[in-house]
């Protein structure tokens, strides 16, 4: 990501373990449906950014959570993943990766508030994304040796799985991102630096199996998300030099861990489209298109065939917002996108034909100051 969006930055240039203290909280929000989380990456004090959601979509800041650990700092995407803030499927837990210390933070999640219950080694060097499944989570770790660790989740509390440890493709392959279907079956990783997409089928122990590698269809895979039906969903950036030239694709995962191309390289008319998130009922899937400010639309069908909303752009924010992450609201009603460069979350209104309406920003986000990560419900 930061080799796709070079060019736009050349040209546009609290708690503690043991206390649940929280700063900056407001209440008597009689509004509140909901609550969006974005993290700061602060190489010096990473915190987690927590936001009230009203009816109408808009947000509030609520309060700060120090998650015990370091970011990894940086101006502009410096994870370069999707994952790095992650709620449990129950939204009771918030999953936080400090990369510069090389842990993970677990937070009970009260409405807007958090509690930090945990922090536990990641198991690897500079932990960039986590995916959860029931009782088991594992996290992605980009430095050294790429690799993914799991954990067995009790309660809010982590323990490294003995054994668990499963290395990518390559050192230094660039995991943009990890997810399991929805199943708990595989869990499928998509490696940035050699295009490739790794699935692993998880064992009766909750281990992963040898790696399966799978040459993505397109060029520039980033990052992946699941539709209820299963399909793997992939955001590609693209290839090099062509404009607007991102695309996303879609998968069959078959039982030995290869990957069937269903919808291949679909243009999203947007440029540095590196994330993607599903609607709660399996509608819609959105990509964030950084480098144009953008945000595409596609219908998914039961068989995971992807068909390009009305004008595949159905979302923008202001230009050379430069919206990193996506998230969506537990009930459907509202995207949220992470502006880097604006400093700002931007909102929109999920409509019945599934496009979006712009109805503001929220402020709270220090423009390229390495914010990394999104989450909602």
């Amino acid at each position: 990501m930061r080799r796709v969006l070079r060019t736009l930055f050349m040209a546009g240039l609290a708690i503690g373990l043991a206390s649940p203290g929280l700063s900056n909280a407001q209440t008597g929000d009689s509004d509140n449906t909901g609550a969006v989380f974005v993290m700061t990456n602060a190489v010096d004090k990473n915190e987690v950014i927590a936001y009230r959601r009203a009816s109408s979509g808009t947000l509030q800041e609520a309060g700060r959570f120090a998650t015990g650990g370091r970011g990894s700092g940086g101006n502009n995407d410096p994870l370069e993943s999707q994952g790095s803030l992650t709620l449990s499927q129950d939204h009771s837990l918030l999953f936080a990766v400090n990369a510069g210390s090389g842990s993970v933070s677990v937070f009970s999640v009260h409405g807007s508030q958090l509690w930090l219950v945990d922090k536990v080694i990641s198991g690897g060097s500079e932990p960039n994304a986590v995916a959860q499944h029931g009782n088991l989570v594992y996290v992605s770790n980009v430095g050294g040796s790429s690799s993914v660790v799991g954990f067995r989740l009790d309660h809010g509390k982590l323990k490294q799985i003995p054994n668990s440890t499963q290395f990518l493709s390559t050192n230094n392959s660039g995991a943009g991102g990890l997810a399991f279907s929805p199943d708990g079956r595989f869990l499928v990783v998509v490696e940035r630096l050699t295009n490739d997409i790794d699935v692993f089928s998880v064992q009766g122990d909750s281990t992963l199996s040898p790696i399966v590698v799978n040459p993505s269809a397109g060029p520039g895979a980033f990052s992946v998300s699941f539709a209820p039906n299963g399909a793997a969903l992939i955001s590609e950036t693209g290839p090099s030099g062509v404009p607007n030239g991102s695309a996303i694709s879609s998968y069959e995962i078959g039982t030995n861990g290869t990957l069937s191309p269903i919808s291949t390289s679909v243009p999203t008319l947007g440029a540095a489209n590196c994330w993607n998130v599903v609607t709660p009922d399996g509608s819609f899937v959105y990509t964030s298109n950084a480098g144009s400010s953008t945000i595409s639309g596609f219908a998914i069908a039961n068989t995971g065939a992807l068909t390009p909303l009305s004008g595949t752009i159905v979302g923008t924010n202001p230009e050379g917002s430069t919206n990193l992450d996506i998230t969506v609201s537990s009930d459907g009603k509202f995207i949220y996108t992470l502006n880097s460069v604006a400093g700002a979350i931007g909102i929109f209104a999920v409509q019945k034909d599934g496009t979006l309406l712009n109805v503001g920003f929220a402020s709270g986000v220090s423009p390229l100051s390495g914010f990394n990560g999104i989450a909602a419900f």
